[in-house]
């Protein structure tokens, strides 16, 4: 794949992502592309004993967020079941604090932040044959990344070669205003961590490997994640 600093196709979106395309349902097949607020709303937010409650923090959670460059509108949280909201929750790991662990069986990713607790996301994971294991760490990570479609996209999806050259970050762009790419032994695994912008696709298996969060989690989960962060996926 080709790659440019701050580029990736990352195992990335099907054409249903590109400007233009939206996604249609849970049920569709093609890839589609996609602030925090106090600790006190987060605890809120986990203690939520009601549907209509957890949603209206989770307002706060998925409200519109100011960016240098563009800005971040509010998600539409009744596209997302509750149970994907971000969470602080009980988390027993010997991992030391900051590990990512992504859980595809389960469609959340967790931040380990010690004392047996975890911050937890709901996430979109990979569709079946693009599903992969193992560890990892964050090799670089990046803001509002360059997008290029792998050679084989642009042979399934003509449309896509318009792009060959790299699609600039922007609202528009599959990557979406965050993304921490997966390394290897130094070596690009060709999955990511990335933002979504559409709710509707948490918590089910649309991707080509990557794992998506709600835009507003992805820019939580970045701003406390360095390079060289380990990084664990589980099997599915």
């Amino acid at each position: 794949m080709a790659m440019d600093g701050e580029i990736a196709n990352a195992g990335e979106m099907g054409f249903a992502g590109l400007p233009g395309h939206r996604p249609q349902g849970l049920n569709r097949r093609s890839f589609l592309i996609g602030s925090a607020v106090g600790v006190g709303v987060l605890g809120l937010a986990g203690c939520a004993s009601s549907d209509a409650l957890s949603r209206r923090e989770a307002a706060l959670l998925y409200g519109p967020v100011p960016d240098d460059k563009f800005p971040i509108p509010a998600m539409d949280i009744s596209k997302v079941d509750p149970k994907y909201f971000r969470k602080t929750v009980r988390y027993e790991s010997n991992e030391a604090p900051g590990t990512i662990i992504v859980d595809p069986a389960n469609y959340y990713v967790y931040r380990i932040e010690g004392g047996g607790m975890a911050t937890r996301y709901g996430a979109n994971v990979g569709r079946q044959g693009f599903l992969w294991s193992g560890n990892a760490y964050v090799g670089r990570k990046a803001e509002w990344p360059t997008w290029t479609p792998p050679r084989e996209m642009i042979q399934r999806e003509p449309r896509a070669a318009k792009y060959a050259g790299g699609m600039p970050g922007g609202p528009d762009n599959p990557l979406g205003a965050r993304t921490l790419y997966l390394y290897q032994d130094g070596v690009y695994t060709l999955y990511t961590i990335y933002g979504s912008r559409y709710p509707e696709t948490i918590g089910t298996n649309l991707t080509s490997g990557c794992t998506g969060l709600l835009t507003q989690d992805m820019i939580h989960l970045y701003d406390r994640t360095a390079v060289d962060t380990k990084v664990i996926v589980l099997p599915s």
